[in-house]
């Protein structure tokens, strides 16, 4: 079995593939202070009823890049692919600095690139709110990158005396009658008009109309207020995007979906 690891600023998104068929995902803090060998035992814990055989890591997080794929090599005994822009992407970076590019990003576009037609805008709910945008030629060219819902919820709160933490909640009303129901509708609300404006602002650079599709966790919730609905919502894209990557990689093949 293919284990695809996702190491991101909150989470390590951990999923299971046999195969083509996802089986299973698991997620896990992205905990800085951990050792090694306390992920190692997360990792045993998690996979004993799975024989695993190949992996493939995005990282965004330098301080976990070397204890993870450490324990992942003692662990099961295989030698990681770690996706960077120095591998095979299968998909031409067109951005002015491709080093500056994320993993999960990369991940994200090559998800896109194989399973939806051109041009394609993937939106990604993470600590950071993303677009990454594939052309009509299935070149990565860029994004947009935002504060995340989490990230705003959490800045209102430490940066000011007397807004309270809010949990991340349906937005009942756009004029919010308490400190609350205002909250929520700056940012649930709002990052919906963001997106909503920001759509259409790429399709116009574009040139054409593109493919939308979200991932992450709040992609669901954030459909609820916009006013152009989602063509796609895939909750494993990144995932998705990692098992085309080490297939390319290892087994040297990268099959697009034709449409």
């Amino acid at each position: 079995m293919l284990l695809t690891s996702d190491i991101g600023n909150t989470n390590i998104t951990l999923g299971l593939f046999d195969n083509e068929a996802f089986v299973e995902e698991f997620r896990l803090a992205s905990d800085k202070d951990l050792s090694q060998e306390e992920y190692e035992v997360l990792l045993k814990t998690l996979f004993k009823d799975f024989k695993i055989n190949g992996c493939i890591i995005s990282s965004v997080v330098e301080e976990l890049n070397k204890k993870f794929t450490n324990a992942i090599k003692n662990v099961f005994g295989i030698e990681p692919v770690f996706l960077s822009n120095k591998i095979n992407t299968g998909v031409k970076i067109k951005t002015d600095f491709p080093d500056e590019v994320g993993a999960d990003r990369i991940a994200n576009a090559v998800g896109a690139y194989v399973l939806y037609q051109k041009p394609t805008i993937v939106i990604d709910f993470g600590t950071a709110t993303s677009f990454d945008i594939i052309n009509q030629n299935g070149e990565f060219i860029g994004g947009v990158i935002a504060p995340g819902i989490n990230l705003q919820m959490k800045t209102l709160n430490k940066f000011t005396s007397k807004l309270p933490r809010t949990d991340v909640a349906i937005s009942t009303k756009a004029i919010g009658g308490n400190t609350t129901d205002a909250i929520l509708s700056g940012v649930i609300r709002g990052t919906a008009c963001m997106i909503d404006g920001l759509v259409e602002q790429c399709e116009k650079e574009l040139g054409s109309k593109a493919i939308l599709v979200a991932t992450g966790g709040y992609s669901g919730l954030i459909a609820n207020y916009l006013k152009r609905p989602f063509d796609y919502i895939n909750p494993t894209l990144t995932l998705e995007g990692l098992r085309h990557l080490y297939n390319l990689n290892v087994v040297g093949e990268l099959q697009e979906i034709t449409h």
